[in-house]
């Protein structure tokens, strides 16, 4: 804003009280001076205030602390809730920490947020107050698996509050560059038609959209049908590894390294973590069959080039064979190899 007064030279000022009918010219004295009739840096803040969302983590561990990092850093207001005391993570961010549900629920946030482990969500869900909550609350979620999540909200929040169905395909170690690029699934499951609560279910996925998120829109069926064949089976075999033990060697090759760093990515993450994609996925029972199946057929092949190779040097080749018989060690083990790989190759065609 611009503040005006009359000059101030004396000799102009006699020359005023002679000419009382001219126009006082003004000049300027303050530049951008903040004035009480500033409307345009009002409405700015106008603005930008009904931009934010008051959100509500409920589950406040790792994860939902990585997300409100995130949504601190937009101006969001943040609420958090958590079995564990996590009042200092909080105020380190800025966040207000409520141990107690019903005070959580009573400062009636725009989102609620659900990021638990994928094992308690239903029991979490299940002490809150939904009756201190405003009626058209969004609800939303974070789990790694989306069909249970959905007919879990679809079945224990009432009818006016409205579902949002998400899972951010990435975590604190493989975001800790950003989030750019990096998927973020979701399903609008119930919004209501009203302005106000499409505008609201947008915010919120803005704040994955600013930080340069991939925005995938997917049905909750459709997206655990997918991770079952992807992020399942990438923690079951780095699981699997795991159980090896491998070490780390001098002479690794490149990929041996990945599949060290692949151990060490899925270990990171909580046994309960994977034990909920089990649990709680319909399609991770049929890809455990599959891979055991794939896993069958692979020693299957393997053994039976080694029965092959024993049938050859045993009734192909007389020389040797008669030069074996002098040999009673070397004998007694390769028809015991030769037995024991026709055994495996019968009882895998009957497992087949």
């Amino acid at each position: 804003m611009i503040s005006l007064c009359p000059n101030p030279n004396p000799s102009f000022l006699h020359l005023h009280h002679r000419h009382r009918h001219r126009r006082r010219p003004f000049f300027v004295r303050s530049l951008d001076a903040a004035q009480p009739f500033d409307f345009e840096s009002q409405a700015l803040d106008r603005l930008n205030a009904k931009s934010k969302l008051k959100i509500a983590v409920v589950g406040f561990g790792n994860f939902g602390q990585f997300l409100a990092r995130t949504f601190a850093a937009q101006g969001h207001t943040l609420l958090a809730h958590s079995r564990s005391d996590y009042s200092t993570a909080a105020a380190a961010i800025g966040a207000s920490f409520f141990r107690d549900p019903h005070d959580l629920c009573e400062q009636h946030p725009d989102v609620v947020l659900l990021s638990t482990s994928i094992l308690s969500a239903a029991d979490v869900l299940n002490t809150l107050p939904l009756g201190r909550l405003r009626r058209s609350t969004l609800f939303a979620d974070v789990l790694s698996v989306k069909e249970f999540p959905r007919n879990l909200l679809l079945s224990a929040l009432p009818s006016d509050f409205d579902i949002l169905c998400t899972h951010p395909m990435f975590g604190p170690e493989s975001a800790r560059h950003g989030w750019a690029g990096l998927p973020f699934v979701f399903d609008k499951v119930r919004i209501g038609e009203s302005e106000e609560r499409i505008s609201r279910c947008n915010r919120f996925l803005e704040i994955f959209e600013k930080e340069g998120c991939r925005m995938v829109e997917m049905s909750c069926a459709e997206h655990d049908h997918k991770t079952a064949e992807s992020q399942f089976l990438t923690h079951t075999i780095g699981r699997i590894l795991a159980k090896l033990g491998p070490e780390d060697v001098d002479i690794g090759t490149k990929g041996y390294q990945t599949l060290l760093e692949l151990v060490q990515n899925t270990c990171n993450d909580s046994f309960d973590l994977y034990n909920g994609l089990f649990m709680y996925n319909k399609n991770a029972t049929e890809l455990l069959d599959r891979l055991d199946v794939a896993f069958t057929e692979l020693k299957k092949e393997l053994f039976g080039n080694l029965h092959d190779i024993l049938r050859k040097q045993l009734f192909e080749n007389p020389e040797e064979s008669n030069e074996l018989i002098k040999q009673p060690k070397r004998w007694t083990c390769l028809v015991i190899n030769f037995c024991l790989g026709l055994f495996v190759r019968q009882n895998y065609q009957v497992l087949l």
